[in-house]
């Protein structure tokens, strides 16, 4: 039989608990407040603590260190209704072994108090590192997803696992990974960040590894690469499915190896650094299609944190658009109309879509507060000409009308749409990015090989 302290104001979390406790043949005690609870703690020392956060008086985190001096080891299990990415860290980082968000049920703490309650549990180091807060712009939230979230980075900030963040373009992966590298023990160490998309296929091994003098035209002096300068602190690798295949067995060898050898050099260079990597693709599905090696899938996702759309929480809308505001122009309110308007849109561009819709309001309302006609169209700016007679959309109803007509396109029609529409689109982006498939693939949602292989049929010259 164990000893469970369970300090809540709340009398009813404290008696559906202590019940569930006594149910599994333990002995509870509960508390109101801090000062109740360390009175109990120094009375008779618990093997268990299920701490709040919000108390009256000193509040749960403040009262780690000094339950923590009367219990010694016991694990403490800090629950909270108001989580942040602040509280997760702190909690975590001081050492607690869970962090549970309220409300939850009995099954869940079941679960938590008998894993606390076995013997040696692993715990997190114990410090008392802050998020940054410019870091944890735009991964503040409310809502259960990114209360699950600010937990898996809490939890990740103290290890040296390598992370592995996936989600839509712009839900904040490049500001997760910030969050991590400073809410971890080196937060003033490097943090190296590589856009792999926006790397000339020519240049990229370069660009990585770093290169001698005279190792290739144009190689004058020897250049340090962006892992070694990533040495000791963290390398953020975004959009990674988008490295060269023939650059992935490299980068593999550097991480296992802890080393690198620049282009040109004949003795590799020793460096360590935490690797954190993002994606919007399913790297299991591109490696099942030999497009990513599975051995350095495993080697970049030992700690998966999957980030969530904001279309599904939209009850964190409000909050990122009036900290968006405040943080550009303080004096200026968010209107409950405009708020209403963005929570009822798609957002199919996250929050990066949502902080480009402030910043127009922004300009648009000069020093006023905002208001829904300051906001730009849903789904970004109309297409000029659209919707004018003969315009864009007149044009494309028009030829739909002549194939649905046509009676040899009869099966084909969408097929020989597409054929006709679809040509522009890829020609465009591939021009618009210095016809250079990978970031010009990105733009367009598609994988490079894919785009190349359209580029191809349409006889246009891609670069590899």
């Amino acid at each position: 039989m164990a000893k469970l302290l369970v300090v809540d104001d709340e009398s009813s979390i404290c008696w559906g608990i202590a019940r569930l406790g006594e149910g599994m043949g333990h002995r509870v005690t509960t508390a109101g407040s801090v000062e109740q609870g360390l009175d109990a703690a120094a009375a008779d020392p618990p093997d268990l603590i299920i701490l709040d956060v919000r108390l009256p008086g000193m509040d749960g985190l403040t009262a780690m260190r000094p339950f923590r001096d009367l219990v010694g080891d016991a694990p403490i299990v800090v629950i909270t209704a108001f989580g942040d990415l602040q509280t997760a860290v702190r909690a975590v980082s001081q050492g607690a072994f869970e962090y549970v968000l309220k409300p939850f049920d009995l099954a869940q703490i079941r679960s938590v108090i008998e894993r606390a309650l076995r013997p040696a549990p692993v715990r997190a180091d114990a410090g008392d590192q802050a998020a940054d807060g410019e870091a944890a712009l735009g991964m503040m939230g409310q809502s259960a997803g990114m209360q699950a979230v600010f937990h898996k980075i809490a939890l990740a900030a103290h290890a040296d696992a390598p992370v592995l963040l996936r989600g839509e373009t712009g839900v904040g992966k490049e500001v997760a990974a910030h969050a991590i590298h400073h809410s971890g023990p080196r937060p003033d160490a490097p943090f190296v960040a590589v856009n792999v998309a926006a790397l000339s296929p020519t240049v990229a091994e370069a660009e990585l590894f770093g290169h001698t003098e005279g190792a290739f035209t144009g190689a004058q002096r020897t250049r340090k690469g962006l892992l070694a300068q990533a040495d000791g602190g963290t390398l953020f690798l975004d959009e990674v499915g988008e490295i060269p295949l023939s650059i992935q067995a490299k980068l593999l060898r550097a991480l296992d190896q802890n080393e690198v050898l620049p282009v040109g050099a004949d003795q590799p260079v020793p460096t360590r650094f935490r690797t954190i990597a993002a994606t919007h693709r399913d790297l299991r599905a591109m490696a099942a299609e030999g497009e990513f090696r599975l051995d350095l899938y495993y080697r970049l996702c030992a700690y998966e944190i999957e980030l969530p759309p904001l279309r599904s929480r939209r009850e964190d809308i409000a909050l990122l658009a009036s900290s968006f505001v405040h943080s550009r122009r303080p004096e200026s309110t968010l209107s409950s109309e405009a708020v209403a308007e963005l929570e009822s849109r798609e957002w199919p561009g996250n929050v990066r879509e949502l902080r480009n819709a402030i910043d127009h309001a922004l300009v648009v309302s000069h020093s006023g507060d905002i208001y829904p006609e300051h906001l730009p169209a849903a789904g970004g700016a109309p297409v000029a000409g659209s919707d004018a007679p003969g315009g864009l959309d007149s044009a494309l109803a028009a030829r739909a009308r002549a194939l649905m007509a046509d009676p040899t396109a009869a099966g084909d029609v969408y097929n020989r749409y597409l054929e006709q529409v679809e040509p522009p689109l890829l020609k465009a982006a591939f021009d618009l990015h210095g016809r250079q498939c990978a970031p010009a693939a990105r733009a367009l949602g598609l994988h490079r090989t894919t785009l190349r292989r359209k580029l191809d049929q349409l006889g246009v010259d891609a670069a590899p």
